[in-house]
């Protein structure tokens, strides 16, 4: 297989365009969620962060709504303390991210379908995870502490807060934990037959590799499962379990900051499409 270099060089420039793209999409949104919660901690605490159902039941809903922003919100606010372990697995079990629009197109009833159904499991599984971290102890990172001034102004919080907590200390990592994991998997599509592959495995070994692959931090193989559905190549379980473990880009962000929740997420995630997929499968679905 001979790779040219001017499509090795194409890829990395739009994958670095997308990279930008969600770095600045992430800095609006701590920016804003440090002004915030500056302001308002005391009302967040009470209304928010004190009460995990209703951080699960918001942050299933938001990962309904199609795009990867929903999941960008959640882990902002899971960084910044705000919501707890199972608000941010509730968001990325339910959400489709980008390709959600795609499903609209290509499968709309299954995607509506799908979108009731992915609420609903994050639901659940956003609370099985959070007793889970309690009932092990399992102990999860720190939340991003922000030093906070009692007479603060607009330019102090833009020196501080947005220039050396956010841009200084998170960005650097954040481009580099997005722009190469997003070429290497872009890169793995475009010259692999997974398609192919897939179409010629057994349901039950779908559903495995449906829940395996998404580990991957990028929604492109979600769309090879979309296309073999809209084809009638593989079942509806096989397309909902691909969307229950693939988080799209949501996470990207979370990994810049701590691989180890990432990795309690993902392993989360995984397992429990896993299971869904194994029981709809025994039940003929």
């Amino acid at each position: 297989m001979t790779i040219a270099y001017t499509d090795l060089m194409n890829l990395a420039i739009v994958n670095l365009r997308l990279t930008l793209k969600i770095v600045v999409m992430v800095t609006v949104l701590m920016s804003v969620i440090d002004y915030v919660e500056q302001k308002y901690s005391d009302k967040i605490k009470s209304m928010i962060t004190d009460k995990p159902l209703v951080q699960i039941v918001a942050a299933s809903l938001l990962g309904a709504v199609p795009g990867c922003m929903d999941a960008f919100l959640i882990v902002s606010l899971y960084i910044h303390g705000l919501v707890g372990f199972g608000a941010l697995t509730a968001v990325m079990l339910s959400t489709a991210g980008d390709e959600a629009f795609i499903m609209l197109v290509m499968a709309p009833e299954a995607a509506l379908k799908i979108f009731a159904i992915t609420i609903v499991f994050g639901i659940i599984g956003g609370f099985v995870a959070d007793q889970i971290i309690k009932r092990f102890k399992i102990k999860t990172c720190e939340h991003c502490k922000i030093e906070v001034h009692e007479e603060e102004t607009g330019l102090h919080f833009l020196k501080e807060h947005v220039y050396r907590h956010i841009l200084k200390e998170h960005i650097p990592k954040l481009i580099l934990w997005i722009f190469v994991p997003l070429t290497l998997v872009e890169f793995l599509i475009q010259n692999f037959d997974f398609a192919s592959l897939m179409s010629s495995m057994p349901v039950l070994a779908l559903i495995v590799f449906a829940a395996l692959v998404g580990v991957i931090p990028e929604s492109g193989p979600h769309m090879i499962f979309l296309v073999l559905y809209s084809k009638g190549l593989i079942p509806f379980s096989v397309l909902l379990v691909s969307t229950l473990s693939q988080d799209g880009h949501g996470l990207l962000p979370l990994l810049s900051y701590t691989v180890k929740d990432t990795f309690y997420v993902q392993m989360f995630t995984t397992g429990f499409s896993l299971i869904v997929g194994v029981v709809l499968h025994i039940i003929g679905v």
